[in-house]
């Protein structure tokens, strides 16, 4: 094998690589994204019933957040709760798209941007929301370039 076939053979292996980790990058982001809407359906439809406000106090969230904590550690403060709460008030009405896992559980439709991106979108208005979410998911663009 010349030196210029290694070198190509080299480069061919390494973008595939760079390509599988950012595809695990993504896919684990967008897991870890649908895990937080799922944690703010679950809290808004179980224990808010449907309220935009929690009609037990904020005892229920510690509760709720030193649990957690101690079961999966960093992650689970008060602050994060009240975060996947309202990323399910910002985006459980427009996410018409559910399926049934095989456990029969309902899995929301796929969000694709990172957890701090959506942080950010939160804060606008829906329909700026829905533009910013759009642009961004097309052009891939990262939280600073957002």
């Amino acid at each position: 094998m010349t030196l210029q076939a290694k070198a190509t053979l080299f480069k061919d292996i390494k973008a595939l690589l760079h390509n599988a980790r950012t595809q695990v990058v993504r896919t684990v982001n967008s897991a870890m994204v649908n895990t937080y809407f799922e944690i703010g359906k679950l809290i808004v439809e179980h224990e808010q019933k449907g309220h935009d406000k929690a009609l037990y106090g904020e005892e229920t969230l510690k509760e709720l957040s030193n649990q957690l904590s101690v079961e999966f550690g960093k992650g689970f403060s008060i602050t994060n709760i009240q975060q996947m709460r309202s990323f399910y008030l910002a985006y459980g009405k427009q996410q018409t798209l559910s399926v049934k896992s095989q456990k029969g559980q309902t899995q929301s439709a796929k969000f694709t941007l990172s957890k701090s991106l959506y942080l950010f979108l939160m804060r606008l208005d829906a329909r700026e929301r829905n533009f910013y979410e759009i642009e961004s998911t097309q052009n891939h663009w990262s939280l600073r370039e957002l």
